[in-house]
């Protein structure tokens, strides 16, 4: 009797289950059902935090909830990124991430308080920017050229500012290409550096379009060249590293990208991607940030996946040939 009862049995609390489990189709229509929290790992005013927001902005419009940011800037994004990486999977806490959190740190640092390569899950990718190398006004040089020339005849006697991983790894990977060595003086925001280089309190920055063509532009700081391979549509003016110094192989821009602490459920992921994707179309979005070369690219999680895989191994070898060690 015991062994006829038991499938009855088990096919009850298999029915009790299945109406105390939402399915996978309810999940997607009830989420979101209240605010999400997106973390910025960088302070405002940062490429990420604009960014962040403007995507916030239009997401909210999509998913009937406020999307709200908070900032939590420090040690290139790691204080940030963990916030998310030990938060619920319920998709209520999201991470703009970049390729500092999402690539880089891993080599940058001995030991993370969370593993980069499990502890998020992708969805979706948001854009990418160059970013610009300027120096101080009062520093005598008008080229590239001319900087790697007085970095040669002054060894150790100029700095260079950073706030955050690809500001730090594209100045080290030009001086290294250049066979020159400027002192390392890290910043905890790139706003925070942009003053210290008008004041002259560093000589050196290499910033994304946000922080820094404002200011050239208004002639506070001088622009030397282009991170990227490509001239600038929003500055043609300035030369690429490449073309500068007759380089071939120097390139390194920074991208933005949305991520989840993993676990998130599928259907979760799904609806933001849509959200994230729709705001990457959006032509406000588009017109407002084209002219600091931001370029926008919609896709899948997945492709975002595979995207951070290949990003984290281009970052390992540009980190190691321009010699940092991790701290």
């Amino acid at each position: 009797m015991t062994s006829l009862r038991r499938p009855s049995l088990l096919a009850f609390l298999g029915a009790l289950l299945g109406l105390a489990l939402p399915s996978a189709g309810a999940l997607a229509q009830s989420y979101p059902s209240k605010p999400i929290k997106a973390i910025v790992p960088f302070a405002a005013g940062s490429a990420t935090d604009q960014i962040g927001r403007a995507f916030a902005q239009k997401m909210s419009e999509s998913l009937g909830q406020t999307i709200v940011i908070e900032n939590r800037p420090g040690v290139n994004g790691m204080l940030g990124a963990d916030a998310v990486a030990k938060a619920p999977a319920d998709g209520y806490t999201l991470l703009v991430g970049t390729n500092s959190t999402n690539a880089a740190l891993k080599s940058l640092m001995k030991k993370l308080p969370y593993d980069q390569d499990t502890a998020f899950a992708p969805i979706a990718y948001l854009g990418s920017v160059p970013l610009i190398v300027g120096v101080n006004n009062d520093l005598p040089v008008k080229t590239l050229r001319d900087l790697v020339s007085l970095a040669k005849s002054k060894p150790g006697q100029l700095n260079f500012a950073s706030a955050s991983t690809s500001q730090r790894v594209s100045s080290e990977m030009l001086f290294s290409m250049a066979g020159i060595e400027l002192n390392y003086v890290p910043y905890k925001s790139g706003p925070a550096a942009m003053t210290d280089l008008i004041g002259g309190q560093v000589n050196l920055f290499t910033a994304d379009f946000a922080v820094m063509l404002p200011q050239v532009k208004a002639g506070k700081v001088r622009g030397l060249a282009v991170t990227s391979t490509q001239r600038s549509k929003a500055i043609p003016e300035l030369p690429t590293v490449n073309e500068a110094l007759g380089l071939k192989d120097y390139e390194l821009i920074a991208y933005f990208a949305l991520f989840a602490p993993a676990g998130t459920p599928a259907e979760v992921i799904q609806r933001l991607n849509q959200a994230a994707n729709a705001a990457a179309a959006d032509k406000d979005i588009i017109e407002k940030f084209s002219a600091l070369g931001f370029e926008t690219a919609p896709a899948s999680p997945e492709a975002l996946a595979q995207r951070s895989r290949t990003e984290t191994a281009k970052w390992a070898r540009a980190i190691r040939e321009a010699k940092i060690e991790p701290e």
